[in-house]
């Protein structure tokens, strides 16, 4: 790149980074985006720099290899029913062991090995996130519902200048420890600490008009037309409840929400501080 186009991307993102100084972003994070180790780098370098420039931001993350992994080497299958993992004693220890413990303190790292300053927390850390057990045709074991979100620790982790970066693991009403999921999480969190934007990282361009044409992507979405898609069958399958996290924090008070392909290197950066934007926006 020469010296003017660099001077225009810096040029360009001036008043994006005037608009969102100050403001909360919440950033669910997975996908290639946690497994590739140049991905990972380009996410932790975007958000210590967004820091950098004022900008709050949560990262909320799973950790489904991991856990897979562990089961694996534990000699435990991993079952799912609809999607949704099958969380029995054995497993819901090693999911909190794996989510709050390996992968949450391996991102800690990492984001300060990239300049940032962060602090690793899980759902059980203050009460911040308060689950009931998720009833479904199938028991699916320890797996919860959030019913409530407890903002405290992470404002102060903000307040203090630091990342607060949240394993999504939550506190049972009835002492139990539940496992969440973390885009729902996200959403929750999103909406109760008055965020400006959701991301949402995916291994997808964001929604398409037609699944097998990358090109077909819809830019931008009102919550109103999303019935519609969904009856036309382009929200369909695993885009459903993605596109409906995003649908509830708009509806709670989050400004946007964005669906945006974690395989490209900086995405959230060209999402924040670019006209051009990527992915799906949903207002």
């Amino acid at each position: 790149m020469d010296i003017n186009k660099r001077a225009k991307v810096l040029i360009q993102a001036m008043p994006y980074i005037r608009k969102f100084s100050g403001e909360t972003i919440v950033v669910k994070y997975g996908g290639n985006a946690m497994i590739n180790d140049k991905l990972k780098s380009a996410v932790m370098s975007d958000i210590a720099l967004m820091r950098l420039v004022g900008v709050n931001v949560v990262l909320v993350h799973g950790g489904g290899p991991e856990i897979n992994a562990m089961l694996k080497a534990v000699g435990k299958e991993s079952k799912f029913e609809n999607g949704m993992r099958v969380t029995d004693d054995e497993t819901i220890d090693i999911v909190q062991m794996v989510l709050a413990g390996k992968v949450n303190k391996n991102l800690v790292q990492l984001m300060e090995k990239h300049g940032g300053k962060a602090i690793g927390l899980c759902g059980l850390d203050g009460n911040m996130l308060m689950a009931e057990k998720l009833v479904t045709s199938t028991d699916l074991g320890y797996v919860g519902e959030i019913k409530e979100v407890n903002p405290e620790p992470l404002q102060n982790v903000i307040n203090n200048g630091y990342i607060p970066i949240v394993a999504t693991v939550a506190s049972g009403y009835d002492g139990n420890v539940y496992n969440v999921n973390a885009d729902i999480a996200a959403a929750h969190i999103a909406a109760k600490i008055g965020a400006k934007k959701l991301i949402l990282m995916t291994d997808i361009r964001g929604l398409l008009r037609d699944v097998n044409d990358e090109d077909s992507l819809i830019s931008v979405v009102n919550v109103s037309e999303v019935p519609m898609l969904k009856r036309e069958g382009i929200i369909k399958g695993g885009m459903i409840p993605k596109i409906d996290c995003c649908v509830e924090a708009v509806r709670s008070g989050v400004s946007r929400a964005h669906i945006i392909d974690g395989r490209i290197e900086h995405s959230i950066l060209i999402e924040m501080f670019s006209d051009e934007g990527i992915g799906t926006m949903f207002y």
